[in-house]
């Protein structure tokens, strides 16, 4: 269906163009099997990719639930997060080396080809985009909850600090050094166990983080350079899906008045009957 609605679009296109602005070749289907395999390739990492996010907040809300650091649950994560790394990786590269491609197309005039890989690139590119916006949101509710916790257990031993203290003992990214600042406050072995296992915690997110940060402007740079690219494929989607229901129900119509046509009528017409009317059946 989509391929279809993909092919609605670009006709609708060549058929608002003249024929000196564009030029529509006949392509065989072989010619875009690599392409199309590459863009199924992508979707399915970012796919993967989607699915992980879920198994991520899972991961975040069994730490978050427990005292105490879990190593099986962070071995867990930590693999997960690995996974989503290497996915979005190698969807990142892919969309990089789709768009250099079509850069380096020279041609003066836009081939059906050229604009079917822009509109398939495009759709990935912002999709890839939208998960990994999922990603970081899930990640920075971790790290606020987390931070969080360790602010409720220094409440707890009376010592009470504002976000920005708290934003400064954390970004020394060091956990003896951080630990050291709140021996002084009496805190219990239990209470200093969990703080610091929750700022390991963030301090593993924050390196996670930082390693996805080019990456995501990489790509959110580029969705952004093709907005209009994005928003002319969903209108076009949109009156497709339009064309489509219409010719549905044009086709249902037609199909009924067929059969109503081949059904045989009493034609009534003046006539010399005795009733004054006479009747016949049409031949045709």
């Amino acid at each position: 269906l989509l391929n279809f609605l993909l092919w609605l679009c670009m006709s609708k296109q060549k058929s608002d163009q003249t024929p000196d602005d564009v030029e529509i070749p006949v392509e065989k289907k072989e010619f875009m099997d690599e392409f199309f395999a590459q863009i199924e390739e992508i979707r399915t990492s970012i796919d993967k990719i989607d699915e992980n996010i879920g198994e991520i907040k899972r991961l975040y809300s069994v730490i978050l639930s427990a005292p105490t650091s879990d190593q099986k649950t962070q071995d867990e994560l930590e693999a997960v997060t690995n996974e989503i790394k290497k996915l979005a990786n190698n969807a990142r590269n892919k969309l990089k080396s789709i768009e250099q491609i079509l850069a380096s197309n020279t041609e003066e005039r836009v081939s059906a080809d050229i604009r079917i890989k822009k509109s398939q690139h495009a759709i990935l590119a912002k999709r890839f985009v939208e998960v990994m916006t999922k990603y970081n949101e899930a990640q920075v509710e971790f790290r606020d909850k987390s931070k969080g916790r360790i602010q409720r257990q220094l409440e707890i031993t009376g010592k009470t600090t504002t976000d920005e203290e708290l934003e400064e003992m954390l970004d020394g990214g060091n956990a003896a050094v951080f630990t050291a600042g709140i021996m002084d406050s009496g805190i219990s072995k239990q209470a200093l166990s969990e703080i610091e296992a929750r700022h390991k915690d963030i301090m593993r997110l924050e390196s996670s983080i930082k390693e996805l940060h080019d990456m995501f402007v990489d790509i959110a740079m580029l969705v952004e350079n093709q907005g209009s690219i994005i928003e002319r494929i969903e209108s076009n989607m949109d009156q497709s899906v339009g064309f489509v229901e219409r010719a549905v129900a044009d086709t249902k119509k037609a199909a009924k008045f067929q059969q109503e046509a081949r059904r045989p009528k009493l034609v009534i017409q003046p006539g010399f009957s005795r009733s004054g009317w006479k009747t016949s059946w049409p031949t045709s």
